[in-house]
């Protein structure tokens, strides 16, 4: 949510922004989803069901991105980061299990099969902001405590960016040189924060992940189509 919008003031059209910015996100995701493994924050038995879904959505997602008109996308950018900064400061609540809360099985829970569907869509539509769509999905309906929604996250992006990039460089759509240095800031960011993520309360999770999306949809407000 704040890398795409910072290709944008490079002067990257959108779907190129979209794009490069997969670069960044899956060497990201891997380099985070490695560290939850470490530190045995890694759900390993969750990951292949809930990567069917996922992956799914995220193959429809991203093949429609790459064919979609480019003027259509920053409005689609704007409205799901405003809708998702809308929903953690007002409805954090039902994102966010209580302590304790034991997960369910996705396979008893038909709303988790569809938000993880919707999730792979999006993340490999636009990508911005699907953290949050997988926090929904994971926490709010899973009901994972938020480490281990991270956790879990961080793998379902690095799969789905991973299609995504496939589909878009196939497309002549990557700038590799930009993307590659965005994922060596990406995964030196992931290992620091990793660390912090399993120290902290989930309260202090909560609010830094209000703060940045509402940041993030500032900055988006001023990005160059």
């Amino acid at each position: 949510m704040l890398t795409l919008p910072a290709l944008m003031l490079l002067g990257m059209p959108a779907d190129i922004a979209n794009a490069t910015n997969r670069v960044g996100v899956l060497m990201q995701s891997l380099a985070s989803a490695r560290s939850f493994q470490r530190h045995d924050r890694l759900d390993s038995a969750a990951i292949l069901p809930i990567l069917v879904p996922t992956l799914t959505g995220a193959l429809l997602g991203s093949l429609a991105a790459s064919y979609l008109p480019v003027w259509l996308l920053k409005p689609i950018l704007l409205g799901s980061m405003v809708t998702m900064a809308v929903l953690m400061l007002f409805r954090a609540d039902t994102l966010i299990p209580a302590p304790g809360t034991p997960a369910r099985k996705l396979s008893e829970s038909p709303g988790g099969i569809a938000a993880l569907f919707f999730a792979g869509v999006y993340g490999g539509f636009v990508q911005a902001g699907v953290g949050f769509i997988l926090i929904a999905a994971l926490a709010g309906v899973l009901r994972y405590d938020l480490v281990r929604t991270n956790a879990l996250k961080t793998v379902c992006t690095a799969v789905f960016s991973g299609v995504a990039l496939l589909v878009f460089a196939t497309r002549d759509q990557v700038l590799w040189i930009p993307g590659l240095i965005l994922a060596v800031g990406s995964v030196a960011g992931a290992m620091i924060s990793v660390k912090f993520a399993i120290k902290v309360s989930q309260n202090t999770l909560k609010w830094l992940l209000m703060i940045m999306v509402s940041l993030s949809c500032g900055a988006a407000m001023f990005a160059e189509t």
